[in-house]
């Protein structure tokens, strides 16, 4: 069953934020990591040396794990930060910054 269907719940109408360059929709409301995660992307940061893949892993904030680099702005918690209409947001190497 659909959430919103269950919660009775009446967003806004969806805008567009780019992944990685590719256009995706996020609703009012919504964190990036939401959008990301209803638009079908699991893993957006990638571990220093070893290169593995993150994405949610707490969702409250608290592991960082879904790092995320949000209009050139490195280490945005994914889980925290809402979407914006524009926002173009980037898979995360390592730190997020030219090491």
């Amino acid at each position: 069953m659909n959430p919103l269907k269950l919660t009775d719940a009446r967003p806004g109408p969806a805008f567009t934020v780019t992944f990685d360059g590719r256009e995706i929709h996020a609703l009012p409301g919504q964190t990036v990591a939401a959008a990301l995660w209803a638009a079908g992307v699991t893993s957006w940061r990638s571990t220093r040396g070893a290169g593995r893949p993150r994405g949610v892993f707490c969702g409250i904030g608290v592991c960082f794990d879904c790092l995320v680099t949000v209009n050139d702005r490195p280490n945005q918690r994914a889980c925290l930060v809402p979407a914006r209409p524009g926002d173009a947001i980037r898979t995360q190497e390592g730190t997020g910054h030219d090491d």
